[in-house]
Order: C-alpha cells, then sequence, then structure tokens
C-alpha cells in the first residue's frame, strides 16, 4: 500500500512539472511547419547586427532609429489574438475559397497572377537549394499549368506560365481589405508612427528558402507571426551587389560568402513576435527560414 502510494505521489509530481503538450491544432507553428518536409536550407546567422529594444519609447524611437538605422521590437504589443486566427487550419476554413493575388518577388518586376487562397497553402513546398533559379520551387511551374488548364478561377493561363519561367511568385503585399477584413481588425499594429505617412498593411504567407530581393521604398514595420524571416539591410548610399532576377537564397549562396566584414549588409532573423522596423529608403532582402506567416505596416 506505501509503495502505491509512493508511485502516485511521483506521478502526479511528474505530472505537475512535466512541460505541457499543444493539443491538436494548439501547434505553436500554427499547422505551418510540414512534418518530414526538408530542413531550411539556410541557417540564421552568426551574429545578428540590428539592435533589439523591448523598452523603447516613442522619443528614442525618433532620435536614433527612425530616420537613421534599422531595429527591431520587442513586447511593444500583444497579438496573440491576430496569431490565433492566422494558424492554417483557421485561414483555410475562413480565406480558402477567397481568390489572392501572387506577386512577383523579382526587384523590377510587377506581374500578378490570381489563385485561390487554399490551392496557394496546398503547394507551399521549401526551396530546393539545388535549383536557385527565378522561380519559387521546380513544383510550381507543374502544377500551375494544371491549375491554368482546369481552373477558371486563374487569370490568363498561358501568361502565368510565362511568368512562372521567369520571376518568382508568392502571397504578400496584394490584399483585399474588404474580403480580409476581418482578420486585419485583430492586428494591433506598433504604436509608432511618422508624421506625414499613412500606415497601410501588407499581408503575406510564403514557404522555406523563398524570400524578396534587394530593393527598396518607404520606412515601414515588418512582423512575424509564425516561422521565422531572415533580412539583410543596406543604407541608402550603399547599392547592394546583387542581380534582380535571382533569388534571395542564390544570393546568400553564391555572392554572400564573397564580401568583405565591411561590405555585408545588417542582417538579423526576425522571431515570430517580434518587429522590424526599416528606414526609408533603405535596401533590403529577405529570406524565410520556416513556413513563414508575415504582416507588415508601410508609412507612406
Amino acid at each position: 500500500m506505501a509503495r502505491r502510494g509512493h508511485r502516485l505521489l511521483l506521478l502526479v509530481l511528474w505530472t505537475l512539472t512535466a512541460p505541457a503538450r499543444p493539443g491538436p491544432g494548439e501547434e505553436g507553428d500554427g499547422g505551418w511547419q510540414r512534418r518530414g518536409a526538408a530542413p531550411a536550407a539556410v541557417a540564421e546567422e552568426e551574429r545578428c547586427t540590428v539592435e533589439r529594444r523591448a523598452d523603447l519609447s516613442y522619443a528614442e524611437f525618433v532620435q536614433h532609429y527612425a530616420f537613421s538605422r534599422p531595429v527591431i521590437l520587442q513586447g511593444l504589443t500583444d497579438n496573440s489574438r491576430f496569431r490565433a486566427l492566422c494558424s492554417r487550419k483557421r485561414l483555410l476554413a475562413s480565406f480558402g475559397d477567397n481568390v489572392i493575388r501572387l506577386s512577383t518577388a523579382n526587384t523590377y518586376s510587377y506581374q500578378k497572377v490570381d489563385l485561390l487562397f487554399q490551392e496557394y497553402v496546398e503547394q507551399l513546398h521549401p526551396q530546393d537549394p539545388t535549383s536557385l533559379g527565378n522561380s519559387e520551387h521546380l513544383g510550381w511551374r507543374q502544377w500551375v499549368g494544371e491549375v491554368a488548364l482546369g481552373s477558371a478561377q486563374v487569370q490568363d493561363p498561358c501568361f502565368l506560365l510565362s511568368s512562372l519561367l521567369t520571376d518568382t511568385l508568392y502571397f504578400f503585399g496584394d490584399n483585399n481589405f474588404t474580403e480580409w477584413a476581418s482578420l486585419f481588425r485583430h492586428y494591433i499594429p506598433p504604436p509608432f508612427g511618422l508624421l506625414g505617412t499613412t500606415p497601410a498593411y501588407s499581408f503575406g504567407i510564403a514557404g522555406t528558402g523563398s524570400g524578396v530581393p534587394f530593393h527598396w521604398h518607404g520606412p515601414g514595420f515588418s512582423e512575424v507571426i509564425y516561422g521565422r524571416k531572415r533580412w539583410f539591410l543596406y543604407p541608402p548610399e550603399k547599392t547592394p551587389e546583387f542581380h534582380p532576377n535571382k533569388t534571395t537564397l542564390a544570393w546568400l549562396q553564391d555572392t554572400y560568402p564573397a564580401l568583405t566584414p565591411s561590405a555585408r549588409p545588417l542582417e538579423c532573423t526576425i522571431q515570430a513576435g517580434e518587429v522590424l522596423y526599416f528606414p526609408d529608403r533603405w535596401w533590403h532582402a529577405t529570406l524565410n527560414l520556416d513556413t513563414s506567416v508575415f504582416i507588415s505596416t508601410f508609412l507612406s
């Protein structure tokens, strides 16, 4: 009897101290990371060179960062509700039948392609590191060809196929704010603004190894909801060496290793829940280390 009581006590103590495991549908990755998928093609940087701030005031933001250098903000907002709504299961249930617009990630290209959100999500695959051409991944060419021939939702199949041979396509930026309003109203943007600017949201989802090559525009914030996103940044006066129609992954493997320390960009991997601020006209490129869900607030 005493031994049984002892075993029961040990079981209770183990239950109280053992780490909690997520239940069905409660994965910490929101269901976005495919089990058994290929590992990320690249790792995080050896050393983050962008400052992280968890206690930044608006006065400090304006004085030290707003017009001079990027910064990573931590803990300024609580977007746990928005995060829950961005799980794979919930987004598919709410928006699976919506037509989304895919944009080319190429630096100097503005092609657009329409596709059902569910079809896009179901075909998210890691970027093949052995295929560093312009397409998002090899599966897109054959798969989208089949969709183009069999779906009335897709615009101009011939144009779509030709675009995939020359451009990297994924879902970011072109959001129908009427259709996605039920989601966006739960997002709490960073509390810092700039005089004379108006915030605009850009929501996106992209697979492992995908990213946008170097480009620049006005200032803004970018928050990672799920996954990890590696950033590379140069100030306006320092134009990076890159091919505008090659992927960020190709640049990282082909160009980055040959850069001298002084020629390397500022870089850091933004984790889920963190927000990167980048000033006006700063060159930047991104690389998703996991399937990533993210939202940007552009100050235009």
